[in-house]
């Protein structure tokens, strides 16, 4: 086990504005540990998005810092970040944001491809990711021929065609049922403990919050 956080923010604040400064994250601190399942809750435009975009390279902090494995993000460059969200970071949002031209197999592929992996092992990688999360009959149906739940599993396949070393969730069953969300949540944990990916979520469902091995809540832009 290392001995030092995956993922380590520290004195993060986030603000949008000049004149009328919004501040939205103060001087927050927190670490993730290989493998550990988190659960980020709290009020409606608390910042818990805002955070995740963050822990996630997708937005620059303010002041403060992000580290990830050890690299402070603030000293990558903008081809280095895209690096690490490719191949080290996957991202799961409420809105799946599937491409509605492709099919499950072509969504999937998508971080491959963009990794310059030769179509053939991308498709052969995106064939065993939707076979793990229970999709593989699904491989040519388009995101309008799938449930909400399946377009969602599609969502969750495609964050980890790479192997990630960690998921981050963003409200990721928020206009699910309860029995489809119920599913993706098992799905999560179970992709936790087979394969130790490491998971940041962040929602409004008690039910994901008990499966959690942290649950914390962002309250005043910082975290308790």
């Amino acid at each position: 086990m290392s001995d030092r956080p995956l993922i380590e923010a520290s004195g993060l604040t986030k603000w949008y504005g000049e004149r009328n400064r919004v501040e939205v994250l103060r001087g927050l601190s927190l670490e993730v540990w290989a493998g550990e399942k988190i659960v980020i809750v709290g009020q409606s435009g608390v910042g818990k998005s805002t955070l995740l975009h963050v822990l996630g390279a997708l937005d620059q902090p303010s002041e403060g810092r992000v580290m990830f494995d050890g690299t402070d993000l603030a000293t990558l460059d903008d081809r280095r970040l895209a690096e690490l969200r490719n191949r080290e970071v996957g991202f799961v949002f409420q809105f799946h944001h599937l491409l509605p031209d492709f099919s499950a197999l072509e969504n999937t592929m998508m971080p491959a491809l963009i990794r310059g992996i030769a179509w053939g092992e991308a498709a052969e990688r995106a064939r065993q990711v939707l076979d793990r999360v229970g999709l593989g009959h699904r491989l040519e149906h388009k995101p309008g021929e799938l449930s909400g739940g399946e377009q969602q599993r599609v969502a969750v396949a495609r964050a980890i065609v790479l192997s990630p070393r960690a998921v981050l969730a963003d409200e990721p069953t928020g206009n699910l049922d309860p029995a489809m969300a119920d599913g993706v949540h098992q799905l999560l944990v179970r992709l936790n403990a087979e394969q130790g990916i490491t998971l940041v979520l962040v929602t409004h469902n008690d039910r994901l919050a008990e499966l959690a091995d942290r649950t914390l809540i962002l309250r005043d832009g910082r975290l308790c």
